[in-house]
């Protein structure tokens, strides 16, 4: 902690991102950034790391429950708003580019988007995005919530909201409130019967992503699909 204080006297957080910008940032200077103050003792970069060490990762610390912060010294309800306004801010800026701009990114910034929509969520919810022929987003559809732990999942309504956007191909996802991402028994057997469902009226379902907290697993890259 205290090589941390060392560098920060070289180049505060503000100033650093200034010069090298805001992804030169650790996430204890980007967390430091937002909470602007320390507590008793500690500046606000052993402020930010003591969190961060406390919670876990950055996205438990952002998805904390606010009675989770109840015996968390130095966090009163003004700094609690702050790291909680940081998560949404996120989730709303990925939900204002719009899917059609990630479509153009590839994979990944497919993965990013359906990350900030579901990781934060607190019961189980299943979307799914649909394609043209040429793999170009048409739409995103929160299509099924369900509880903590399951989801009920119809394949029919899947392909109907498909034909009617006259989709070529989906991608499926969906969140598991736990944080694991490691599908389960059921998980693949729904998505078997999606896949044959679609393949009947020749839609292809390019991938099933489970996503966790922190982490995702993808059918395809697994070869499941």
């Amino acid at each position: 902690m205290s090589e941390i204080i060392e560098q920060a006297g070289a180049c505060m957080p503000r100033e650093k991102l200034l010069k090298f910008g805001a992804a030169s940032l650790t996430d204890v200077e980007l967390v430091a950034l937002f909470l602007r103050t320390g507590c008793q003792n500690m500046n606000v970069l052993a402020f930010a790391q003591s969190l961060l060490h406390q919670f876990g990762s950055l996205s438990r610390l952002l998805s904390a429950d606010h009675s989770e912060f109840k015996d968390v010294k130095g966090i009163g309800d003004a700094k609690y708003t702050q790291l909680n306004a940081i998560a949404e801010l996120a989730r709303r800026y990925y939900y204002s580019r719009g899917v059609d701009e990630l479509s153009l990114k590839g994979p990944d910034s497919v993965r990013e988007y359906i990350q900030s929509q579901l990781t934060t969520a607190e019961r189980e919810i299943f979307m799914v995005i649909f394609l043209d022929n040429q793999n170009r987003v048409i739409k995103h559809s929160p299509m099924f919530a369900g509880t903590l732990n399951h989801v009920e999942v119809h394949p029919r309504e899947i392909v109907r909201e498909a034909m009617k956007s006259n989709a070529a191909a989906l991608i499926l996802a969906h969140n598991h409130p736990s944080g694991r991402a490691e599908p389960s028994k059921a998980d693949r057997v729904i998505t078997e019967r999606i896949v044959k469902a679609c393949l009947f009226m020749d839609i292809r379902v390019l991938d099933h992503l489970v996503i966790g907290r922190g982490e995702y697993v993808s059918f395809a890259e697994r070869g499941w699909i």
